[in-house]
């Protein structure tokens, strides 16, 4: 047999054997390959290119964030990676509304390939422990439905949202100025807090498009992609084709949700004035649903909606895998007796709904499989100490055998930035945790300006859910 003929039939076993091998992950990639996928064409097997795995996740709120959240914990999981984590005088989220420092993140998580707990960006902070490839990535919601979300949400919470007469959400917006204090804590939840997650200005005058528009544009050049809530699973085709990922890798359920008795409709006009009042979040909204539509054209509809197809069937086979075959029941916190899947409620007027694995699901059932459907419903406080406890054992066994002169290697200095002028007063300082490294000077970035970087390249608050 020729030399050619042997190298053929090699070629052949290979790619059988890669094939049997990724038979799960391949099969729905090969059926949008065959409509014509663009990203696809390039790429038929995403098995063979490298996953992308340095990524930052803008985790805002309201905004199905906390299920985006859940997806990356279980990847970094999944790959052996290292999600940043904050410290415990940060509770589950990096000293939220503060301005994100690195002082912030548990030295335990450090270095990192992944951050999506909630905070305040800080672009300047973030390049100072993320890798340089690191991927930017966040998440918007349509402000009218997101706005009634927080105002019921943040209620007991939000001095704006408690002195409103009969927690009326028509009262404050016919006269916003008559509750809203700006300079008052937990204000941000009360105007435009998409902007203010993102490191912007909540209350620049509304007048000023020139801002709102320079804004937009600095959003765009910092973040690969802008994820739209109303459109979860088409997001994340785009975040499947950006990062080369599988399909298990963007497999979901849907977590934190309120029950219907605990939303209200929205009157006639309302949008409107809620737009109005959160004018710097709209303009962020209409511009990046546009850039989705766009991307989404790019890659071709009917691939888009094959992935989005395959995904929700394979969602399908694991809660059923998951549930026993049948349709998950939603339960109020009160019902689920296994604290380690119980819902933080807000207060008793917001009913927050978890699931409760089958009592049965222990019998014929691998581990592994018990451990996917049990990580896949826990919530997002649960899950992050879950995530810090382990990844503190990984640390303390890493640091244990490495030689004594590598203990302590030279760092460079982190230094704590907070904001210059900050939008919540009345606070009690965060008391700054355990430095990594020596404090350096003060940085020079101005916390309401997220800056230019390449696409590639406590005080004790309620729990932030989305």
């Amino acid at each position: 047999m020729s030399q050619k003929k042997i190298f053929l039939v090699f070629i052949a076993i290979s790619t059988l054997s890669l094939l049997l091998h990724h038979g799960g992950h391949l099969s729905w990639t090969m059926e949008a390959f065959h409509i014509g996928c663009p990203a696809l064409r390039s790429h038929p097997y995403p098995g063979l290119k490298p996953k992308h795995t340095n990524v930052a996740f803008l985790k805002t709120h309201k905004t199905a964030s906390s299920t985006m959240q859940n997806l990356l914990f279980r990847f970094a999981e999944r790959n052996n990676l290292t999600v940043a984590l904050p410290v415990q005088a940060c509770t589950h989220q990096f000293c939220y509304p503060h301005s994100f420092t690195s002082h912030f993140i548990h030295p335990h998580t450090l270095p990192p390939n992944i951050i999506t707990s909630h905070m305040r960006f800080n672009k300047g902070e973030l390049q100072r422990v993320m890798p340089n490839d690191t991927i930017y990535v966040t998440i918007l919601r349509e402000p009218s439905s997101m706005f009634e979300s927080l105002f019921t949400y943040y209620n007991q919470y939000c001095q704006s949202f408690k002195r409103v007469p009969n927690g009326s959400l028509e009262a404050f917006l016919e006269e916003p100025w008559r509750y809203y204090r700006p300079e008052e804590k937990d204000s941000m939840y009360a105007r435009n807090t998409l902007t203010f997650d993102l490191g912007g200005d909540k209350d620049h005058v509304a007048t000023d498009v020139g801002y709102a528009r320079k804004f937009v544009a600095e959003v765009e050049r910092v973040f690969s992609l802008v994820m739209i809530a109303e459109y979860f699973d088409e997001s994340l085709v785009l975040l499947r084709h950006l990062l080369s990922w599988d399909l298990d890798d963007i497999l979901y359920f849907k977590l934190n949700m309120r029950t219907p008795s605990s939303k209200r409709s929205l009157t006639p006009g309302l949008p409107a004035k809620i737009r109005a009042w959160n004018s710097l979040d709209a303009a962020l909204y209409d511009h990046f649903n546009t850039s989705l539509w766009q991307q989404l054209s790019a890659l071709g509809p009917a691939c888009v909606g094959r992935e989005v197809q395959l995904l929700r069937r394979a969602q399908e086979r694991l809660m059923r895998t998951c549930f026993g075959g049948q349709t998950p029941l939603l339960r109020s916190a009160a019902q689920i007796k296994n604290k380690d899947l119980r819902p933080w409620q807000p207060s008793g007027k917001v009913d927050i709904v978890g699931y409760d694995l089958p009592v049965n699901m222990s019998r014929g059932f691998s581990s592994k499989v018990q451990e996917l459907c049990l990580k896949l419903i826990m919530p997002e406080v649960q899950y992050t100490r879950v995530l810090l406890r382990s990844q503190s054992l990984r640390y303390r066994r890493n640091h244990q055998l490495r030689p004594q002169h590598q203990l302590h290697p030279p760092q460079q200095p982190i230094r704590t930035v907070m904001p210059r002028k900050p939008q919540i007063h009345n606070q009690q300082q965060p008391a700054a945790p355990a430095p990594v490294s020596a404090t350096g000077s003060p940085s020079t970035s101005h916390p309401g300006t997220l800056g230019r970087i390449t696409k590639t390249g406590p005080r004790s608050t309620p729990p932030q859910t989305s």
